[in-house]
């Protein structure tokens, strides 16, 4: 038996590789072979060559999960799957109530019928969740600094200076199974699979990611100037948002499309997209 740790070095802002190794502390001795993800082109044979009674950890943060869901679509995990967070936000990581002192976790009911969102021509699953508003905008800033040489990220900062400064809120026109909405001065609109997104904000604290109905839950924060917004806006990291129903409603779905009159940056469990008007999510 062999156990191979699937690391991704880009992973907790380029501490991917060192954080993996922290998963020897679970393993009791046992074989461990450490791969590159990245480097792994074909999922299928790499498969293919795993012996019956190997085992596999995914270590990496939601972007690592985002891009290994859709790299294996279609396939089936025989091998057990285990995931360990090595990422900066981990949100999948803390909707399953679990901390940084547990140790791996077996993830393949949970990468079952997962949503998926078609934006801009193309077509992706995801875990945990679509941004849309502000939180597009934060990870568009990020990536910048990012590519600027910025290792660590400051995302609530990019979202208080944008509320304040940068971002303008848009007018929403939104469908959820049949059911046609119409929303002004739009902060937020994400279509949630799980209740995390965004490095901790509990956007839709109600969510539910194995529910027996497949639903999906929108979130639509709406309304309110750029001063209500601010003082709102801290108690997403609680879930405390929604008792604010003068401005933030929960819209939950099987079929959401949401279209801004214009053109801006949405995020699919963290990776960007830029310029859009439109998406549509299902489950």
């Amino acid at each position: 038996m062999t156990t191979h740790v699937l690391y991704n070095e880009l992973s907790g802002n380029g501490t991917g590789k060192t954080k993996a190794e922290d998963v020897k502390k679970f393993l009791n001795g046992k074989e461990t072979v450490f791969e590159d993800v990245r480097k792994i082109t074909d999922y299928n044979s790499f498969f293919a060559g795993l012996k019956e009674d190997d085992e596999i950890i995914l270590c990496g943060g939601d972007g690592t999960l985002n891009h290994f869901i859709n790299d294996t679509e279609g396939m089936t995990y025989e091998n057990p799957l285990y995931y360990y967070p090595t990422g900066s936000g981990n949100d999948f990581w803390n909707d399953l109530g679990k901390t940084a002192e547990d140790g791996p976790e077996r993830i393949e009911k949970y990468l079952k019928d997962l949503p998926f969102v078609e934006v801009n021509g193309m077509k992706r699953r995801f875990l945990n969740g679509i941004g849309y508003g502000i939180d597009g905008y934060c990870c568009e800033v990020g990536d910048e600094m990012r590519e600027a040489g910025n290792k660590k990220i400051n995302y609530a900062g990019i979202a208080i200076k944008g509320l304040l400064f940068h971002y303008k809120p848009t007018c929403a026109k939104i469908e959820v199974d049949n059911r046609d909405l119409a929303f002004k001065k739009v902060w937020l609109a994400p279509s949630m699979n799980g209740r995390y997104y965004g490095g901790g904000m509990i956007a839709t604290p109600g969510q539910d990611r194995l529910g027996d109905e497949h639903l999906l839950s929108l979130l639509v924060f709406y309304g309110s100037g750029k001063i209500k917004t601010l003082a709102i806006f801290p108690s997403i990291f609680k879930g405390k948002h929604i008792d604010h129903k003068d401005v933030v409603q929960i819209i939950t779905g099987h079929n959401i499309t949401v279209t801004f009159d214009r053109p801006v940056a949405l995020q699919i469990d963290g990776e960007t997209v830029l310029n859009v008007t439109t998406y549509t999510a299902n489950k």
